[in-house]
């Protein structure tokens, strides 16, 4: 025989076990961890193809990146900015000149230097092992620069005349490494001749600008850097001026002065690199005031998410 108080006791703890279950928030999802993937690299001085763990791999980006004695936390940060960058170019299909996921031809995709792996970089690659950068779920294109002047770009476009896709975490912020970076980053001067000038012009444009008499900064981004200029003629990108003149004698588009005299062309101005993304002297200096790896990214990068992958 049944037992009709016990089960309409029962049925008074069911229903108030649903009621309190039905106010409590469902527990959060976790991400899903994926296993570490293997990538095929092309090795550019062999002109072979080779298997290789991503995060081996990963160690001779950061050495050859970033100086192999700064502190863990900012190789950490620009590890965290290499697996991501890898990332985001396999997800679009790689290096497609050879077939593979990566290169170490720098021209293709990130330097690589493995003779520079030192305990330094493996445990700043080892610390910060599977995390990526992302923004609204996507993985962000984690550019970087060696020093951003008095305050990095305000955005892709400014620093790089990048429209390929919107870049919304880029932000405008006050470079850490300025007062400690080098002298020649701090103020520089590059001389070209009229020549030079003009083959970068005709290279950029199309066009012929004619005579050098002048150039002049007839535009400028809100970080302040040279986004147009004029040559003679013609109006040019300032990013892309910079690319062909050669980023190294050109050292940033954050110009103080240029000048057109008998002597040549003279530009001068602060910085080394694009702007765009983490300065790396930045890095450096947020390393040294105690900042974890994922502090340093988001100081740079505005709204994103660092998770893990594997």
């Amino acid at each position: 025989m049944f037992n009709r108080g016990k089960i309409i006791f029962v049925g008074l703890v069911a229903i108030f076990l649903a009621s309190a279950l039905a106010g409590c928030p469902a527990p959060a999802k976790r991400p899903v961890v994926g296993k570490e993937p293997t990538i095929s690299l092309y090795v550019k001085e062999t002109g072979q193809t080779k298997r290789i763990k991503i995060e081996d791999y990963l160690q001779g980006v950061v050495a050859a990146e970033m100086d192999t004695s700064w502190p863990v936390n900012a190789l950490a940060a620009q590890a965290i900015l290499a697996r991501t960058f890898t990332m985001k170019k396999i997800q679009q299909g790689g290096v497609k000149a050879h077939g593979t996921d990566a290169s170490t031809d720098v021209e293709e995709f990130q330097a690589y230097a493995p003779e520079k792996i030192n305990a330094n970089v493996k445990r700043a690659v080892d610390l910060t092992r599977g995390k990526v950068v992302k923004y609204q779920g996507n993985y962000i294109n984690g550019w970087f620069h060696a020093s951003g002047g008095p305050r990095t770009a305000a955005s892709a476009v400014e620093g790089l005349d990048y429209h390929k896709e919107k870049a919304p975490y880029i932000q405008s912020v006050m470079d850490p490494g300025w007062d400690r970076t080098t002298p020649e980053n701090k103020s520089w001067s590059a001389t070209f001749s009229p020549q030079e000038i003009a083959a970068a012009a005709r290279k950029i444009s199309g066009q012929d600008p004619g005579p050098i008499n002048s150039i002049a900064i007839v535009e400028k981004g809100p970080s302040g850097r040279a986004y147009r200029l004029k040559i003679g003629r013609v109006t040019v990108s300032g990013p892309a001026l910079r690319l062909a003149l050669g980023n190294e004698r050109l050292r940033s588009t954050l110009l103080t002065d240029i000048v057109v005299s008998d002597r040549g062309i003279i530009f001068r101005g602060q910085g080394y690199g694009h702007g765009v993304g983490m300065s790396q002297w930045g890095a450096k200096a947020l390393a040294e005031k105690g900042k974890s790896p994922e502090e340093i990214i988001k100081y740079f990068f505005k709204g994103v998410t660092i998770e893990k992958a594997w």
